[in-house]
């Protein structure tokens, strides 16, 4: 473990302490966690002092266009064999809110912190990793974040000469590419269902051919590294050989990836992947995933899916039909304003299931599903989608904001 160097000084105590009471008046004036105003408080105060909030803490960034928050806490719950953890939860994923939850960890000896992709740059430079976890790379937020060719970019240009074990998808070619600039990569085969963003080299934009379940370029070489850590089935298999089991209350293939890049990382550190898998079976929701709540005399699975690789990923995890699905979208600051991607989701795996639309870009969706030739209803409210659905537990799949509106009704 790192050893911090000297207490916070008086004005990062300050900063802290400020950073936590403008949390609080957040949260008593409900406008949720407070950890975000709290940490630009914090920040405003004192602009090192994420790096100070760090400087004891043996370090885990995690970073991805999809599954971040759940291998965050997957990682933490793993490193906890080994000490004291603090991490943002919460998925408070920017520099303020990562400040705001690092605040609180004075105690600990790990920090596992979820970062978003544009940040990772930046946040790696403060904190000092000692490890980088970087699962995948997918179109998201196209109003927002750059084009994904130029965020691998920007990954490896900030990586190179960094002195973390980069923990990197070897499935990703985009990951690859970004994590190939970093002297120290532990490869990890955790698969890619979604290849729409990567079909051409990263490295010379050449054709990628995909034999099997590897990618080559034909014009420069560049190609799928062998992997030390791979996901099979419901095994992983660490650098030895030797197959563990996955057992998750967790759902989806997805996941299992989650947690094989979690045993990675959590080997690092010493952990055994025994143990890091054992205790990841603590996990059955995280911030709202995949609870299951009852509401309206119904039960509903809560299912977040904020880009076409997430669908895509839900798709394959939900009850087959006739079981009922609710589909909810909006198009706020969080969750991007342009609702393009919609296009790029295949809805038609849908088929079969009666569905029901609501959310603030609705309309947006409906005319999404009547051209993939789905029987749907639309409606204002949950309740009244609910209403309109046959019997059975409902599936209920939302991008980000319309996921925590439905939180709030349905008092999750």
């Amino acid at each position: 473990m790192t050893e911090s160097t000297e207490p916070l000084s008086p004005r990062a105590r300050l900063a802290v302490t400020a950073g936590k009471a403008a949390a609080a008046v957040s949260r008593a004036a409900g406008r949720g966690s407070g950890s975000v105003i709290g940490g630009r408080v914090a920040l405003k105060l004192d602009p090192d002092l994420l790096a100070r909030l760090a400087g004891h803490l043996d370090v885990v960034l995690v970073s991805a266009t999809n599954g971040k928050t759940t291998t965050t806490r997957l990682i933490a719950e793993a490193l906890r064999a080994g000490g004291p953890v603090v991490s943002n939860a919460l998925g408070a994923n920017m520099p303020a809110g990562i400040t705001s939850a690092l605040a609180g960890g004075s105690e600990a000896r790990y920090g596992v912190i979820e970062v978003d992709e544009k940040y990772l740059a930046g946040v790696a430079r403060d904190v000092t990793p000692k490890v980088i976890a970087l699962l995948n790379l997918s179109r998201d937020q196209l109003d927002r974040a750059a084009e994904t060719r130029m965020l691998a970019e920007h990954w490896r240009t900030g990586l190179e000469g960094s002195t973390a074990t980069i923990v990197a998808n070897c499935d990703d070619p985009l990951v690859v590419w970004a994590a190939s600039s970093s002297a120290h990569v532990v490869w990890v085969a955790a698969g890619q269902e979604w290849k729409d963003d990567a079909w051409s080299c990263p490295a010379c934009g050449g054709v990628l051919q995909r034999p099997d379940d590897g990618f080559v370029c034909g014009e420069c070489g560049f190609a799928r590294p062998e992997p030390t850590w791979v996901l099979s089935g419901d095994h992983v298999l660490d650098p030895h050989g030797s197959a563990w089991p996955i057992h998750l209350q967790l759902p989806g293939r997805a996941n299992k990836a989650n947690a094989a890049s979690s045993a990675a990382v959590a080997a690092v550190f010493g952990i055994a992947p025994q143990v890091a898998l054992e205790r990841m079976y603590a996990v059955a929701a995280v911030a709202g995933r995949y609870d299951v709540v009852s509401y309206q005399e119904r039960e509903l699975r809560l299912l977040l899916a904020k880009n076409p690789a997430g669908w895509l990923e839900t798709f394959s995890l939900i009850d087959p039909p006739p079981t009922p699905v609710v589909l909810s979208v909006n198009a706020r600051g969080a969750d991007g304003t342009d609702t393009s991607w919609l296009w790029d989701v295949d809805y038609t795996r849908l088929a079969g299931h009666p569905i029901a639309v609501i959310g603030d870009r609705r309309l947006d969706l409906a005319v999404r599903l009547e051209v993939a030739g789905l029987e749907f209803t639309v409606h204002d409210t949950l309740q009244q989608a609910i209403g309109a659905l046959p019997p059975g537990r409902i599936e209920l799949i939302a991008n980000y904001t319309a996921f925590q509106d439905v939180r709030r009704v349905v008092g999750n």
